[in-house]
Order: C-alpha cells, then structure tokens, then sequence
C-alpha cells in the first residue's frame, strides 16, 4: 500500500509542479503586456486561461482520489492537504494575472499615461515571491519560505506607493481618469498575488513541520 501511494503522491507533485510553472509563465506574459502595451501577449494570457482552470480541476480530483483511497495519515495527509491549498493559491493567480492581461488590454488602446509610477518593481518584486514559494516547496525548504512571507510587507509598501502616485496623476490629468484606475487595479492584483505567494508558503510550513503560521508575525 505504501508503495502506491508514493507513486500517486510523486505523480501529485509532478503535476502541481507542471502547474506552477504554467502560472509563472502566465503571470510572466500578463506583466509584460503591460510593460509593452501589447495587446497580443493580453489575449495570449486570455486564451491560456482554460488549461489553467483544466489542470487545477485535475489536481483537485487526484488528491480527493488519493485521501479516498489510500487514507493517508501524519505526513502524507499533512503534504495532500497541502497540495489541495497551493493548488487553489495557484489558480488564483492565473485568474488574477488574467485580470492583468485584461488591463494591459485596455491600457494598450490609450495614449501613453503621463506621470511616473513603481509598476515595475512591484511586479519583479510579486514575480520573485512566487517563483521563490515555488523553489521553497520544489525544496521543500521551510527557511526559503519565511522569506516569502517576509519579503509581502514590502509589496503592500509599493501599492501604497502607487495608489498616491496614481492620485497625483489623476489630479494633474483627470481626463485621464479611466486609464489611471486600470493602473491602480493592476497594482491591486499584484498585491494579491504576493499574497497568494505568501500562502504557498505558509503551507509549505505546514507541509513540513506541521506548524501554522499563518496569522504569527514575520
């Protein structure tokens, strides 16, 4: 029995990982629609969505199969119940760099917005979390992951950051209204997603020592 329920949980892990780095490279794309102004790498994100929401479901059923089956206990349970919250931590994500793509959509039929903003940073910045949570559980190294909660409080500075800086420019140019708020929404989602980031590893924190961390300070 144990043997096959290590083939089931290394075929699991084979998948979460094939999804991560999909909502990586997704998030990589959204972001860069928006850096570019490209309308075309928007709708790529766009047409990519259904994979996403196919492989989540698939990675949800095949953990529901292994706990009905197998009745896993301590450690395994722990790293099933685990994967079950990455899995959905990561589908948000793609939905939320899908949001991103839609805005970079938008943004990309309008004149070129004036004024300087900290768009950049926050995504390299939200972009290294979720690849580090990902690196974290690949290693399965609790230590990398309190860096990933560590390094959240500093994206929540930089939407605070860009929300003022939106605000000047909507004062200085508020005919541009419209286009501002978009910028502000991307901003949005980019705090979420390190937030989701964050969860990732606090669950890989889970995963491993059995500890929630989840509402303790950094």
């Amino acid at each position: 029995m144990r043997i096959f329920l290590q083939r089931e949980v290394d075929r699991l892990k084979r998948q979460i990982l094939e999804l991560g780095a999909e909502v990586e490279e997704t998030l990589r794309v959204a972001v860069r629609a928006v850096e570019t102004r490209d309308a075309g790498l928007a709708r790529q994100v766009v047409a990519g969505e259904a994979e996403t929401n196919a492989r989540e479901i698939d990675i949800e059923e095949e953990c529901l199969k292994i706990l009905a089956l197998h009745q896993p206990v301590a450690g395994d349970l722990r790293y099933i119940i685990g994967v079950l919250k990455i899995n959905q931590d990561l589908e948000r994500i793609g939905d939320l760099a899908l949001h991103i793509a839609e805005r970079a959509e938008f943004l990309s039929s309008q004149a070129e917005l004036p004024g300087v903003f900290s768009l950049n940073e926050m995504s390299l910045k939200a972009q290294r979390m979720l690849k580090n949570s990902l690196d974290a559980f690949i290693n399965q190294n609790p230590e990398a992951a309190g860096a990933v909660r560590a390094a959240d409080a500093e994206v929540d500075r930089l939407k605070q950051e860009i929300n003022r800086q939106v605000l000047g420019a909507i004062r200085r140019w508020p005919d541009r209204l419209e286009a501002y708020l978009q910028v502000m929404h991307v901003a949005r989602h980019l705090e979420r997603i390190a937030d989701h980031a964050t969860n990732i590893a606090e669950d890989l924190i889970y995963m491993i020592e059995g500890d929630i961390v989840r509402h303790q300070e950094t």
